[in-house]
């Protein structure tokens, strides 16, 4: 696209859906990767009928300025580092920006372990256990499991997590009967 083609955009074909949608959806990625799903509704919002919008995105696609695949690594990298969420946490805002599933599978299973997802939820439970101390235990425990709860942790191993933390201050973790998590996550069915 040359420099002469963006304010004929703006001004001159305003009849035209087609460049009004290469309006939009440059405008919206040079501001922050977009997925596919994300420019489809905000096209849809604007007025763009589907035939215009399917054509500019399909561009955009082969071009490789729409990439959901990339879009879903570097979403799960970034999400999982920066706030220590759990990749049913990081599923749940990938669907919800309209990656396929089969590539938000791709992401979280080449962006994180089982040893990813345990290492960060220590890293989270250290952080916080300083802030409990002086607590009972069984408070302790249900803050530190809040915590991972919130950010997508299964309970098999945010109870596992928060039982070595404990014990390695020397307090006891848990009552003596301890709830019956196997490691599943429970509420995802």
């Amino acid at each position: 696209m040359s420099a002469n083609t963006v304010p004929e955009h703006k001004g001159g074909d305003a009849g035209d859906p087609e460049a009004r949608a290469r309006e939009v959806c440059l405008r919206l990625l040079t501001l922050a990767p977009r997925t596919r799903a994300q420019l489809a509704d905000a096209l849809r919002k604007r007025g763009i009928p589907d035939e215009a919008a399917d054509a500019v995105l399909g561009r955009y696609e082969d071009a490789g300025l729409i990439d959901d695949a990339a879009f879903a690594r570097a979403w799960v990298e970034s999400r999982h580092y920066s706030r220590g969420l759990a990749g049913r946490a990081l599923r749940a805002e990938l669907k919800q920006r309209g990656v396929a599933a089969e590539e938000i599978r791709a992401a979280i299973d080449e962006q994180l372990g089982p040893d990813a997802e345990a290492s960060a939820a220590r890293r989270l439970v250290a952080g916080k256990l300083a802030a409990t101390r002086g607590l009972p235990p069984e408070q302790r425990t249900r803050r530190l499991a809040g915590l991972l709860a919130r950010k997508g942790y299964p309970a098999g191993l945010a109870f596992r997590v928060i039982r070595e933390a404990l014990e390695a201050e020397g307090e006891v973790a848990f009552p003596e009967e301890e709830p019956p998590f196997d490691g599943e996550d429970l509420s995802a069915e």
